[in-house]
């Protein structure tokens, strides 16, 4: 079901581009990617929604330890001195 919300939102989004195209009316990006992020954002959801619980814990434990990885990695490097 929210994956059919999410199909029709972005052919939606795919009609609104096209009509503000059609009469000549400007377009800005941050609309555009933050429209582009909401999608994203249902498809995500949508996707998560769908696995079966273990499966889920998984990819959100993969998640969660690929953002701390980065960020002992980002202060590593930070407190290294430059050559």
């Amino acid at each position: 079901m929210l994956t059919a919300v999410a199909v029709l939102a972005s052919l939606a989004l795919i009609g609104w581009l096209i009509y503000r195209g059609g009469r000549q009316k400007p377009i800005r990006a941050h609309h555009v990617i933050r429209a582009i992020a909401y999608l994203t954002g249902l498809y995500t959801f949508g996707f998560f929604l769908s696995m079966d619980f273990p499966l889920l814990i998984k990819v959100v434990v993969s998640i969660v330890l690929g953002a701390v990885l980065i960020v002992i990695g980002a202060t590593i490097q930070r407190r290294r001195p430059a050559d």
